[in-house]
Formats: C-alpha cells, sequence, structure tokens
C-alpha cells in the first residue's frame, strides 16, 4: 500500500464521517460534512432550518437572507480526543449585509489538521523526514431576499487537500489536490403561518430549509481516471419556537440528510456516477426502504434567558444524532450552553455516545467545540428573539 493511500484511509479514520458502513471512501475530502460550529453541534448537529447565523454558510446560505449587520466567528475543535492525536478543526466565517446589493456577502474558511506523519522507505522502518497533512476550503457566498418570506443563498468553495508533500521513492502523485464547489440554499421563514387542524399560530415562529452543498467535480490526486468524488449532500431542516416571552424562548429543529454520491460496482470494476446524475441515481440505487435507512437524522433544542435589551443572555441546549446502524452507525447526545454580552458571544458543545450500547471508547465520545462570535449593527430576529449578528 503506497504513502497515498495510507494516509486517505487514516483521514477518513480520523473523520469517521462516511454515511454507510458498504461504502467507506465513497468521496473525498470527508472534512466538508463535519457540523463546524458549536451552537448547532450542542443541537444534535442541527441548523439547516434555523441558520440565523454566520455558520449558517455550512447549514444554510439562505438563512443569512433573513439577517442584517456583521458578524465574524470562529471555532475550535480537538477532533476525536480519543485517538489522542494531533487532531483538530478550525472553522472562521464573516457576513456583512451591505443594502446597496439587498443581500448579505459572506466568507468563511475552513482547517482540517491530520498531524505530522513519519516518512519511510521501502529498504526498512526507519525514518528519512517527517511532514503535516491538512485539508482546507475557502468560501465566498450571497444571500438576498426573494420576498419577504423567502430566503435564496449561494455559495462557491475551493478545496485544497494537502495529503503528502511528494511521492515517496517511485509512487506517482504527491498527495495534493485542489477541486471546486458549489451549495445553493432555501430558506422559507412565513411572517403569517396558520395551521387549521392544530389550531397553531406559527407566524414568524417557523421556518423551513433546503440546502444542496459541495456540488462539484471529482478531486483527484495522481491522475483522472483515479478521481473520487467530493461529499455532495443534501439537508433537510425544520426550526420552530414552541415558547417566547419576554426573558424566555425555546426552539426546537429537525434535520435530515443524505450524501449523494452513487458508486456501484460489477464484473466490469467500479464506477462513480458523475455529480449531475449521482443527485438523482443515489436515490435509486437501493430499494426504497434501504434508501430511507439511508437518511441521517438529528434534532436539537435552545432555550434561552435574559434580553438583550439588559445587555445579556445565557442558553442552554441539546439533541441527540441518529445514523443507521448498516449505514454508518453514528449515535450520540449532543449537550451545550452559551451566552451572550452586549455584541461578544461564546459557545460550546459536547458530544457523548456513553448513553448508547456498546458507545463507549467510540471516537467522537467527549469531543468538545468552542465558538467565539462578535456581531454588530444588527436587528432582532424575529424567530428566536436573538439580535441579528449574534
Amino acid at each position: 500500500m503506497n504513502l497515498l493511500s495510507r494516509i486517505l484511509i487514516l483521514a477518513l479514520m480520523m473523520i469517521g464521517l462516511m454515511k454507510t458502513t458498504y461504502a467507506q471512501g465513497e468521496a473525498a475530502v470527508p472534512f466538508l460534512l463535519l457540523a463546524p460550529d458549536s451552537r448547532a453541534g450542542a443541537m444534535g448537529e442541527t441548523g439547516t432550518g434555523l441558520a440565523d447565523n454566520s455558520s449558517a454558510i455550512f447549514w444554510n446560505p439562505a438563512g443569512i437572507a433573513f439577517l442584517t449587520g456583521q458578524e465574524v466567528s470562529i471555532t475550535h475543535s480537538n477532533w476525536l480526543p480519543q485517538f489522542k492525536l494531533d487532531l483538530f478543526y478550525d472553522y472562521l466565517t464573516y457576513r456583512n449585509y451591505i443594502e446597496s446589493i439587498q443581500g448579505s456577502v459572506t466568507s468563511s474558511i475552513t482547517y482540517m489538521n491530520y498531524g505530522e506523519f513519519v516518512r519511510t522507505s521501502s529498504s526498512g522502518p526507519e525514518a528519512i523526514g517527517t511532514f503535516r497533512a491538512f485539508d482546507a476550503a475557502f468560501t465566498i457566498g450571497y444571500s438576498t431576499k426573494l420576498s419577504s418570506d423567502w430566503g435564496l443563498g449561494l455559495n462557491f468553495r475551493i478545496i485544497h487537500s494537502h495529503l503528502a508533500d511528494k511521492p515517496t521513492e517511485q509512487e506517482q502523485g504527491s498527495g495534493i489536490a485542489t477541486s471546486v464547489s458549489f451549495d445553493v440554499g432555501a430558506m422559507w421563514r412565513p411572517s403569517s403561518f396558520y395551521i387549521p387542524l392544530l389550531d397553531e399560530d406559527l407566524s414568524n415562529r417557523f421556518s423551513l430549509g433546503l440546502n444542496l452543498s459541495n456540488v462539484g467535480p471529482k478531486i483527484f490526486y495522481i491522475d483522472k481516471a483515479q478521481a473520487d468524488p467530493i461529499p455532495t449532500n443534501f439537508r433537510l431542516g425544520f426550526a420552530t419556537v414552541l415558547m417566547k416571552d419576554e426573558f424566555n424562548s425555546l426552539t426546537w429543529t429537525l434535520d435530515f440528510s443524505k450524501l449523494l454520491v452513487n458508486k456501484t460496482t460489477d464484473t466490469l470494476g467500479t464506477t462513480t456516477d458523475p455529480v449531475y446524475r449521482a443527485i438523482f441515481t443515489s436515490w435509486t440505487n437501493k430499494p426504497f426502504k434501504e434508501e430511507l435507512r439511508d437518511i441521517v437524522s438529528s434534532t436539537g433544542f435552545e432555550y434561552w434567558y435574559g434580553n438583550m435589551r439588559d445587555g445579556f443572555m445565557f442558553s442552554v441546549r441539546g439533541g441527540l444524532f441518529y445514523e443507521d446502524p448498516s449505514y454508518g452507525n453514528r449515535k450520540f447526545m449532543t449537550l451545550g450552553s452559551g451566552i451572550r454580552y452586549d455584541i461578544y458571544g461564546f459557545d460550546f458543545s459536547y458530544i457523548s455516545t456513553s448513553i448508547f450500547k456498546n458507545g463507549e471508547n467510540h471516537p467522537l465520545d467527549n469531543t468538545l467545540r468552542f465558538t467565539l462570535s462578535i456581531g454588530w449593527d444588527g436587528i432582532l430576529e424575529q424567530s428566536t428573539g436573538l439580535p441579528r449578528g449574534i
């Protein structure tokens, strides 16, 4: 097994993100699927329907269409602490509402560090050098309202994967690859929404989001014949405010997601559909019941106490993440908290797998995320009670 193959396998093991047990390695650069921020991370890794801060660049860029002001945030996580390796994840975001273009411009930088590797030769185990491996992505975007209730968001992304700096001996390829992708998201956040059958008025309390992310060409490290698809992903999310008064609010979120990659193996070998075809064939390559089992579900709650007119708010969060045992088997509980003071915010999240059978010593167990945010010039967001920009 060559050096590049070993690093690729290690990277996939580190992240633990591929959707199906039988299809480990279906997509390259799986770091693009990592839930990047602490707030959504604490709510069961949900955010497609809420999407009301700058991390919506990942969850659903259309949510930013309903925000004004400016915001910057940074998230850090020592990823998969059970491995006790130098593996960490950083996520930097920025958004700015510009009245003259009737929308917001956004940008983010995603960085996944895999640590230091020792280079050896075929003649023996002696080290002949070291190198560092990482994945990174730079995203720019634009979000705007199509109407008072509908938002649209678009992202363009440059992906850079640096798994090895040079080939070993006679190997081909350096382990460095670059590609591009785009996202498109939509958000429905009605100012008037009444459900007669339930006799429930959800005006300014409900939102529905859709996000199709990482749509782009295959990425390759050696040659195009050995290219792998990037992790194109579809998300559907809901959010609703269950309770809200001057000092208290409780929000419920629910997300569903599916990896849109279709790789098949037959007597002629393994083939992977191009992205424009896989968006459709990934829903039909298995029986319908199996396709439903391949959908990841997650849910979360967020409670806020306080009022930003007084300059301070405090939150507690919790959630559950579920993936079918035959299609990845990631199951965990999330917890977290956050504070808002003036224009500053701090959030953290925690992953626990121990409540599930055989969850002890899972690589995701005890993973922490920390997020610092600064928002200014925002106005009050009707759906959550948080100032836009926070």
